[in-house]
């Protein structure tokens, strides 16, 4: 617009820091220069269609999108720490068989603005209500494969990272995937930031039926890309996502292959006990095998946790997250679900 580059700083202050979307209320700005942004920019966020409180305090909000798509993102409180978990897409592209979002299908890639503005909506639901609560961490780990819509997502982070936007410490800003190997490399480049990968099996076999993607980027190539990631960065750990599946992947063997696949990578395992959604041929797994699997890591040398289910009374625990979209995939209907009728407070 040809206007100095401080106005961008001041611009972010406005928006990120005090919440102010309304160019008008801009004061250190002209009033020419506001009626400019006005007429050349939007600030329109997602609306807050629904609220959820699970008993643990763990948040879940359904966003409107547009006329035919809803997403979810969820605050999950903890005594030291308040992590947020933001959607990447509307659906998900990928077809994970745990899944819930996987079954839903998939509609489209959310813009940067979309990613960022759950952002936006939480912390102001947050600190500016009656909760006294606030965001210490964000996972892209919501609704969708952040890797696969890079261009939109790699923008966002650097928004939550910038000093006049969220301001979060890049150890506290973290990217799941099911492992998109070359934009694993590419966000090395890109972005200092957190990793972690969803695993859930300990070879190709397994893991092609759990997670069909690894048919294009088996394992080997998957770790590969992990070890470039944590070279040369110190105290640089990779979490290794493992969704625990009752008969399928908790076996005690399974335990032991995964921590000599592992053996050369600085990392930490956080075993997620699955949670069942409709439609879903999987079971929860015993809690002593998944103690039994821990045990079996931490034995080996290993840093792993058991991932607390939390939200689950209000479906916003892990693998549960659904939102409310129409699923250009068809996908949907191979599990019976009828998006359409389905009621939002049951999500």
């Amino acid at each position: 617009m040809g206007e100095q580059r401080f106005r961008a700083a001041q611009a972010m202050k406005w928006i990120y820091g005090d919440y102010q979307l309304d160019f008008h209320q801009f004061t250190n700005f002209s009033k020419d220069l506001r009626q400019k942004m006005a007429d050349h920019f939007d600030t329109t966020v997602p609306e807050l269609i629904s609220e959820h409180v699970s008993n643990d305090g763990t948040i879940k909000w359904l966003l409107k999108m547009d006329s035919d798509n809803a997403i979810e993102t969820v605050y999950i409180p903890e005594k030291n720490r308040g992590t947020l978990c933001v959607s990447s897409q509307v659906g998900c592209s990928l077809n994970c068989t745990f899944c819930a979002t996987g079954a839903q299908g998939f509609n489209r890639h959310l813009s940067t603005a979309e990613i960022i503005a759950q952002v936006w909506v939480a912390a102001k639901q947050l600190n500016h209500g009656t909760k006294n609560r606030r965001i210490t961490n964000v996972v892209m780990m919501g609704m969708g494969e952040p890797l696969a819509n890079y261009d939109r997502v790699l923008p966002a982070l650097n928004i939550m990272r910038d000093d006049h936007g969220f301001g979060f410490a890049n150890k506290r800003v973290t990217v799941s995937t099911s492992g998109l190997v070359p934009q694993i490399r590419q966000l090395n480049k890109d972005a200092d930031v957190s990793l972690a990968v969803s695993l859930h099996a300990p070879n190709d076999a397994l893991r092609e039926q759990l997670v069909p993607l690894n048919k294009k980027y088996n394992i080997d190539s998957l770790l590969s890309a992990c070890r470039e990631f944590v070279a040369g960065k110190k105290k640089a750990r990779i979490t290794f996502e493992y969704t625990v599946i009752g008969g399928v992947n908790d076996g005690a063997q399974q335990a032991h292959d995964l921590t000599r696949l592992l053996r050369d990578i600085p990392c930490k395992i956080n075993l997620i006990p699955f949670n069942p959604f409709p439609g879903t041929r999987f079971q929860s797994p015993n809690a002593k095998k998944v103690d039994q699997f821990k045990e079996i890591c931490m034995a080996a040398g290993y840093i792993c946790t058991v991932r607390k289910t939390r939200g689950d009374d209000i479906a916003a625990a892990c693998g549960q997250l659904a939102g409310e979209f129409m699923d250009r995939t068809r996908r949907s209907a191979m599990y019976g679900a009828d998006t359409s009728k389905r009621p939002l407070e049951v999500r």
